[in-house]
């Protein structure tokens, strides 16, 4: 199959067509991961999703008390003397 290199914006681009993505599994896909490969471009599903795992970690977090302050808390002295 061939295809062309399109001007998009102040980029270029190409378009993948719609039974190549179908034929792929990559219909749905929004964001790709893309690198060169011996002067080939290759485009494949991200291998880890961003933020993946992040919601169960914090809440382990919260159930063993890892969640506490590195510091502590501690107020400014002066503040007690300011009207709010």
């Amino acid at each position: 199959m061939k295809t062309t290199i399109r001007r998009m914006g102040n980029s270029q681009g190409v378009l993948i067509p719609k039974p190549v993505l179908a034929q792929l599994g990559l219909e749905n896909e929004v964001e790709m991961e893309m690198e060169v490969e011996n002067d080939t471009i290759v485009l494949r599903r991200p291998r880890h999703k961003a933020r993946e795992g992040w919601a169960e970690a914090s809440e382990v977090l919260a159930q063993t008390g890892g969640d506490t302050l590195v510091m502590g808390e501690f107020g400014n002295t002066e503040d007690a003397e300011l009207a709010w």
